[in-house]
C-alpha cells in the first residue's frame, strides 16, 4: 500500500480512538498536517475514520490499527511502517489504559497495564527511530503525574505474585514509559528529540478519580502540538506538566535505573 506524499509534516498519534487521542489527532488535521491514526480497537476504525474526514482534505488521514495488548500486532505495525515511511516528524504516544481491579495478564505474559503503557509504545517507537531521526523528529510520551509515586519492581514487574493494586500497577507503567522516554533522548539518535508530558490537570486515563470523564481535552492537545512542532524549544529528555519542564522522579533521573530497565526490556524475545 503506498502512502501518499505532501509537503506538510507527518504526525502518528497512537490510541485515535480514545478521547485524548481523538482530540490530538484533530489538531494534527486542522494544523495542515497529514495524521497516521492509530486505533488499539479495529471495531471503531470506520466509526473514527468518518469523524475525523469532517474537516480533513482527501488523503491526509491514514488510519492503522495495532492492539497494544498483543505485541505481534504492534510489531507487526512498527515494521509495515518503517518499511513504507522514510521521514516521520512527531510520534505521539497517547495509547494507554487504566489499571483493571483485578490481576490480569496479556497473552504475551505480561501484566495487562504495563504492557499497553509501556511495552508496547516502546516497541512501535523503536521500530520507527529511523523515520523519526530522518525527519529531525520528535517522540511525546504521555505520561501522569503519578508516575513519581511509582516502583519497578524488577523481581515482579507483570506482578504474577505480588500485591496487586490498580493505581499502584498503574503507576509503575507511566514510570517506566518515563524512564524510557529520557533513556531514549540520551541514547536514540542524535537527530530525534524525545520527551514525557502530563498534558492536563487531571488524570485523563483514571477518570474514576475524580469527574472528568466528560472534561474537555482541548488544552491537552493543544499542548501536544505545541510539543511536537519544531519551532518549540525543549529538553531533551525532559519530562513536562503542560507546556512546562517540571521535576520527574528520582527513577528518571537515575542512569543506572534506567539502564537496568532498558536491559530487562531489550531481553523479551519478539513474539512469533
Amino acid at each position: 500500500m503506498s502512502v501518499p506524499v505532501f509537503s506538510t509534516r507527518t504526525v502518528l498519534v497512537t490510541g485515535t480512538d480514545t478521547r485524548l487521542g481523538f482530540a490530538t489527532a484533530q489538531r494534527v488535521i486542522a494544523n495542515g498536517d497529514t495524521v497516521i491514526a492509530h486505533i488499539l480497537d479495529k471495531n471503531h476504525a470506520d466509526e473514527t475514520m468518518q469523524r475525523l474526514q469532517v474537516t480533513a482534505e482527501p488523503g491526509r488521514i491514514r488510519m492503522v490499527h495495532a492492539d497494544f495488548a498483543d505485541l505481534a500486532e504492534v510489531e507487526e505495525l512498527g515494521r509495515t511502517l518503517a518499511a513504507q515511511i522514510t521521514r516521520l516528524d512527531a510520534l505521539i504516544n497517547i495509547a494507554a489504559i487504566a489499571a483493571p481491579e483485578a490481576r490480569t495478564h496479556t497473552r504475551d505474559g505480561h501484566e495487562l497495564t504495563f504492557q499497553v503503557n509501556y511495552l508496547a509504545p516502546r516497541s512501535l517507537t523503536m521500530a520507527l527511530l529511523p523515520a523519526l531521526a530522518a525527519a529531525h523528529g520528535r517522540m511525546i510520551a504521555v505520561t501522569s503525574k503519578l508516575h513519581t509515586a511509582g516502583n519497578i519492581d524488577y523481581t515482579d514487574l507483570d506482578r504474577k505474585r505480588g500485591t496487586y493494586t490498580p493505581l499502584a500497577i498503574y503507576a509503575q507503567s507511566k514510570l517506566a514509559l518515563t524512564m524510557f522516554s529520557r533513556s531514549l533522548a540520551e541514547t536514540g539518535p542524535g537527530e530525534l528529540i524525545s520527551v514525557s508530558v502530563h498534558p492536563a490537570d487531571f488524570e485523563i486515563d483514571l477518570p474514576r478519580l475524580r469527574s472528568h470523564r466528560t472534561a474537555p481535552l482541548d488544552h491537552a492537545a493543544a499542548v501536544l502540538l505545541q510539543l511536537c512542532a519544531p519551532g518549540t524549544p525543549l529538553i531533551n529528555g525532559g519530562y513536562y506538566e503542560g507546556a512546562e519542564p517540571a521535576n520527574a522522579a528520582a527513577l528518571v533521573r537515575n542512569s543506572r535505573a534506567r539502564t537496568r530497565l532498558t536491559a530487562w526490556s531489550n531481553q523479551l524475545a519478539p513474539t512469533a
